[in-house]
């Protein structure tokens, strides 16, 4: 079933890897789906993006315009968590000034970041950076700064770049919010999870309810209007009744965006140790199917756009960093147990704090240069990248663009071996306005390998049904790229 076989998506990215153990970027997993099994997604590992871009240069070889930073610290780890963390004890909050551990490994993120090469003629300056963790918000303003200051330094960064910050309640005051907005962070994604007491301790969550509701009141008082909720269903003995609850008063409190995310059971974490996939108390995927169901109306009735599998946004907040990773543009990525993405290849950091030190040693000492370009680039691992991750969204892949890349032999193969997808509601074909064909209309057009070329816009999956059996509708795609 489907939580129990969970694979992190970009591990299961054909480009190859580099440097290390690779460690996707928080936002990004790939699962084993079924008709009646929700799509399972991570928090934010990692719209549009200003850059050089030509007719003649692929997007996998454009200066990336996007950067990633990983700041690991955690007041103690979640049951449900297995991301490269650095624990601080539960009475770490806002007013760990002088931890140690936390300066010494935010120089050694900017020594990183210093040391990093870049081979491209010219280089935009970056127009999205995301600060995930971990608890980002644990980390003191003064050094959040030397990061921006650096990557300014290094890069440059756009006046109107989106600064996005992971917070946790009870990790932040409104002096140390203003202060990081000071800074130039003007996206916060807020670590909810749930709005019920015995759910968040179930989770091994450091904050209760009360740090909740005074952490939207911070946000709300500093005037931050770029805002996300995170929620997480199918926890440990949670109720239908219970996720109606936490999706109303997620409503009520009017984030800009929400982050919705089906609990995956990973076999190194505490919720490893103590449950099974799809058994009681954890509800079954027929119920977790409901979940998904119900937050795809609950938000689209409050007018939220759902835009990505696990996003929803109001018009014109959507989160234009994860949106490069949708969109399979490059990133850079910082940080311990970060991946970037350059060149048409993933490269990872150590997942260890002793590796990742010795990582960026190497760097410094001219050991490691993944920068360069790599001719060895499968196309065809590319084409299957895309699939992926165009099927995530809303807008759906892009098949003028696909053929162009990939040819028109595939790109109608692709069509025709959804077509029983499409007459069963679970795919849609769109022309380039995005107007919906018929099934009768569709029927016609896979008769003519010519007309499918010329007249197909865009294909995407349903919402919330196509979005349900996403995997194996990808995995139709795979057999058709790389039969």
């Amino acid at each position: 079933m489907l939580k129990s076989t969970i694979t992190p998506m970009l591990l299961t990215l054909h480009s190859k890897t580099k440097s290390h153990n690779f460690l996707p970027l928080k936002t990004l997993t790939l699962y084993n789906a079924s008709p009646q099994s929700p799509p399972t997604v991570r928090r934010n590992a990692s719209t549009t993006i200003s850059t050089v871009e030509t007719l003649e240069t692929p997007s996998y070889k454009l200066p990336p315009t996007s950067a990633y930073i990983h700041l690991p610290f955690c007041r103690k780890r979640c049951h449900y968590c297995d991301f490269p963390i650095v624990a601080l004890g539960s009475s770490s909050t806002q007013t760990a000034e002088d931890d140690p551990r936390i300066s010494d490994y935010i120089h050694l993120l900017i020594r990183e970041i210093e040391a990093t090469k870049t081979h491209f003629d010219q280089h935009p300056p970056l127009e999205t950076v995301f600060f995930g963790g971990g608890t980002p918000s644990l980390v003191p303003p003064r050094l959040v700064a030397k990061v921006l200051d650096t990557l300014r330094l290094k890069f440059g960064v756009s006046l109107d770049a989106e600064i996005s910050m992971e917070m946790d309640p009870g990790t932040f005051d409104d002096k140390k919010l203003k202060e990081l907005i000071g800074l130039g962070v003007n996206r916060v994604s807020l670590g909810v999870q749930a709005f019920q007491e015995e759910l968040l301790k179930v989770c091994g969550r450091a904050h209760g309810v009360k740090e909740v509701y005074e952490a939207i009141e911070v946000i709300g008082s500093c005037g931050v209007g770029n805002w996300s909720m995170d929620l997480i269903s199918s926890l440990p003995n949670q109720t239908q009744e219970m996720w109606e609850e936490s999706l109303r008063l997620t409503v009520e409190a009017q984030p800009s965006h929400v982050s919705v995310y089906d609990l995956q059971i990973e076999k190194d974490t505490k919720f490893g140790a103590l449950y099974t996939p799809g058994e009681f108390p954890l509800p079954s995927d027929t119920q977790s199917a409901k979940f998904y169901r119900m937050a795809s109306r609950k938000f689209g009735e409050a007018n939220y756009n759902h835009y990505e599998v696990s996003s929803y946004s109001k018009s014109g907040f959507e989160c234009k960093h994860n949106y490069t990773y949708w969109i399979n543009k490059p990133f850079y990525a910082f940080g311990l147990g970060s991946a970037s993405y350059i060149n048409g290849t993933r490269y990872s950091r150590p997942k260890k704090l002793k590796d990742y030190t010795n990582y960026v040693k190497d760097l410094e000492g001219g050991l490691i240069d993944w920068s360069q370009e790599d001719d060895d680039v499968d196309e065809g691992e590319m084409a299957m990248d895309t699939v992926m991750l165009s099927f995530r969204t809303s807008k759906g892949l892009e098949f003028k663009s696909f053929i162009k890349d990939y040819g028109s032999a595939v790109g109608v193969e692709l069509c025709k071996v959804y077509e029983p997808y499409m007459k069963s509601g679970h795919v849609l074909f769109l022309d380039d306005q995005r107007r919906e064909f018929t099934e009768d209309e569709f029927s016609s057009l896979v008769l003519d390998d010519e007309k499918l070329e010329n007249e197909i816009g865009f294909i995407r999956l349903s919402d919330p049904d196509g979005f349900l059996l996403s995997n194996e509708l990808i995995s139709l795609a795979f057999g058709v790229i790389d039969p």
